[in-house]
């Protein structure tokens, strides 16, 4: 059975409720599902799971979340050749330029550890509406597919 680890960063809840989506998704798709607070996070834990995905806010003028900071750091030193990965994450589009850049932030991250990207990355609005639901959804199937 393939493994999952869904990591999120969160202040307003929104980013919780992404992973809680996407945590779901993959659990219907038959898939075992660890879901984890970037903080509580080593990063080093993603070398046991198949696929890992990262759901955090970007706020302000482009920052990261300051909690997952070490997570980030520790995250590119790693090897992650043969893992699959996705990032998502909500941010405010008021922002502009600087809207959801942690989400391009991890990924990129994510391209040093040799881990390929399963699908597309996904930025949300704010909070999650039916619409993200259906995009987040099919961004875990991708990720399924991917790492068969």
């Amino acid at each position: 059975m393939l493994t999952a680890q869904v990591v999120y960063a969160t202040i307003t809840g929104n980013n919780e409720e992404v992973a809680d989506i996407v945590a779901a998704s993959l659990e219907k798709l038959q898939i075992q599902v660890q879901e984890t607070e970037i903080s509580q996070t080593d990063a080093a834990d993603l070398k046991l799971a198949d696929i890992l995905v990262v759901c955090a806010y970007t706020y302000d003028e482009g920052k990261m979340p300051e909690e997952g900071m070490d997570f980030y750091e520790d995250l590119q030193t790693l090897d992650l050749s043969g893992k699959v990965y996705g990032v998502a994450g909500s941010g405010d589009k008021f922002y502009g330029e600087f809207y959801n850049t942690t989400v391009d932030h991890f990924d990129a991250a994510f391209q040093k550890t040799g881990a390929k990207r399963g699908t597309e990355n996904v930025k949300i609005d704010l909070e999650p509406y039916e619409e993200d639901v259906e995009k987040l959804n099919q961004f875990a199937k991708n990720l399924v597919t991917a790492a068969k």
